[in-house]
């Protein structure tokens, strides 16, 4: 098993971590409040509204690794390629086919297997 060296190597390691609804569901309601608030700061033209971006958007997404997934976020040792990961996750949560990218990548490894290497 060999660590994923781009993010296409890296997204079925990230929608594994993920594989719970619970999980996807705390990073789509994250994801979502970032995109609020970023929309808010522009109309507002309030920047100090940008502050609150990372709470928002990781303090879901932690709390569902924490609480619900009970995995380590890939933020962790891959931040950029999670924060991709998490709008593509919410792209394909409003289409309706992330379910499907969850069968699909189910079984495989999991990050953490990899990372040990």
């Amino acid at each position: 098993m060999a660590r994923p060296q781009s993010y296409r190597e890296f997204w079925p390691y990230y929608v594994r971590e993920h594989a719970r609804a619970r999980t996807r569901a705390l990073h789509f309601a994250g994801t979502a409040g970032v995109l609020a608030l970023m929309a808010a700061a522009a109309i507002l033209a309030n920047g100090w509204l940008l502050l609150a971006l990372p709470v928002v958007g990781y303090g879901f997404a932690w709390a569902a690794h924490a609480f619900v997934e009970r995995n380590k976020p890939a933020t962790f040792t891959h931040p950029l390629w999670s924060l991709i990961g998490d709008f593509h996750m919410f792209a394909l949560m409003l289409a309706g086919r992330m379910e499907r990218e969850v069968e699909r990548h189910r079984a495989g490894p999991r990050l953490a297997d990899v990372q040990k290497r």
